[in-house]
């Protein structure tokens, strides 16, 4: 019997993924689940998923479309895509019609096969979701980190732009605005985005609007940049935030009509890689997005919790220490703590390992590693149980927080303790 020697498969990476990591949101995720199944009593304040569950309407439909199996079209189910431009239409005053939107599984992808089928640098506020940057590098794209401070509440100001792109007027971008903001919680004002869409219709940017969060602005008062900018600002949206269904993966695009020819090479993009979202949520989502009654009985009882409980927990980190404002919309903070530690990254270990409050350090958001910034996420709570609370008529105070939000008070005191 002859040996036959097995052959030594070279290593060799594709360059533009050298220093990539897996995404830091799931990491701290999975690691926080792990010290918890090891008996750990773990806060998870790190990772940002809905804590709400998927409105019941939505489910039902769901349930009853889980027959279907056909491959959908490649650009979505046709229902689903004219529910998207009437959600926008409706809620933000965006014209659009089926044929602007594009449907995906999940708005993560969608926003990668952007940048693939744009040639394009990409302008990125500081901080900036996880993931935005380490897209562009995976395709070989330059990155331009633009500077804010803490001072204007993390926003992008005009001016930066300007600067930005002042340099070189007349190379392609691509500028990721989102807001309300992962990770700072915080959104712009009708005059700041029209401020911003002056500085881009200039320099022909595209304008990748991340409103993913939209719906969950504690005011209900979201305001798209498309209405300001509708010839170049691109919406992207899904099921993740405001109808807690993360790990349905839908996304949603909607461009505006000059930018056909791009949804129809993103379209190309994708016929090629996922092929087509999940047919029964694509069926489900068509009642997600068409609205009615119970999804706005829904989205008012998450609003109430969440603005109440982030502005609780910023008021008790401020008493502690911190400096952080009160949050526009979403489910997050991003405070600044004047501790003494070396960076952000070993401060934010020793806060899990001392405290067990998971919290994601700022420099994963492109913030320096000396600045002491951190997102917390909070979301360690039992969504439904709130909602119930809501619907029985419970006022959202302090004590409906302690009383049915009560792992994320926890962690928040014991951070606090920590922090003082």
């Amino acid at each position: 019997m002859s040996t036959v020697s097995k052959a030594s498969i070279p290593k060799q990476l594709n360059s533009n993924l050298h220093g990539l990591r897996p995404s830091a949101t799931l990491v701290i995720n999975e690691h926080s689940t792990r010290l918890r199944s090891q008996g750990r009593d773990v806060f998870k304040l790190g990772f940002g998923q809905s804590p709400f569950p998927v409105p019941a309407p939505v489910v039902q439909e769901l349930q009853r479309q889980a027959h279907r199996k056909e491959y959908l079209p490649v650009r979505g189910l046709p229902e689903l895509r004219d529910a998207v431009a009437s959600f926008h239409q409706r809620l933000e005053g965006i014209e659009a019609t089926g044929q602007d939107v594009l449907i995906g599984p999940g708005s993560k992808e969608l926003m990668f096969l952007l940048q693939l089928a744009y040639d394009a640098d990409l302008l990125l506020p500081s901080p900036s979701w996880v993931s935005y940057a380490p897209q562009a590098q995976m395709l070989g794209r330059r990155i331009g980190w633009m500077e804010t401070s803490r001072g204007n509440g993390w926003r992008l100001l005009p001016e930066t732009l300007e600067q930005a792109c002042a340099r070189n007027p007349d190379r392609r971008r691509i500028l990721v605005l989102n807001y309300p903001n992962n990770p700072s919680g915080l959104s712009f004002t009708p005059s700041q985005l029209e401020a911003l869409a002056e500085v881009a219709r200039r320099y022909r940017i595209v304008v990748l609007a991340d409103e993913i969060y939209g719906q969950l602005h504690h005011a209900g008062g979201h305001v798209s940049i498309a209405r300001y900018y509708p010839e170049g600002a691109v919406i992207t949206s899904g099921l993740s935030k405001w109808c807690g269904a993360g790990g349905w993966r839908l996304g949603t695009m909607t461009f505006p009509g000059e930018l056909r020819w791009l949804l129809d090479a993103v379209a190309v993009c994708a016929s090629e890689t996922y092929t087509t979202a999940s047919a029964p949520v694509q069926c489900a989502a068509v009642t997600a997005f068409q609205g009615g009654k119970a999804i706005e009985a829904y989205l008012k009882a998450s609003r109430a919790v969440l603005s109440s409980l982030g502005k609780w927990v910023a008021a008790e980190l401020r008493k502690a220490g911190a400096e952080v404002d009160d949050p526009d919309g979403g489910f997050y903070l991003f405070p600044q703590f004047s501790a003494k530690a070396i960076s952000a990254e070993p401060f934010c270990r020793q806060i899990l390992e001392e405290t067990g409050v998971a919290l994601l350090p700022g420099v994963e958001f492109g913030r320096p590693e000396e600045e002491l910034t951190a997102r917390l996420c909070y979301v360690d709570f039992d969504g439904a149980e709130c909602l119930a609370a809501v619907a029985r008529g419970e006022s959202v105070d302090e004590a409906f927080l302690r009383n049915h939000c009560a792992r994320t008070v926890a962690g928040v005191n014991r951070l606090c303790e920590w922090l003082a």
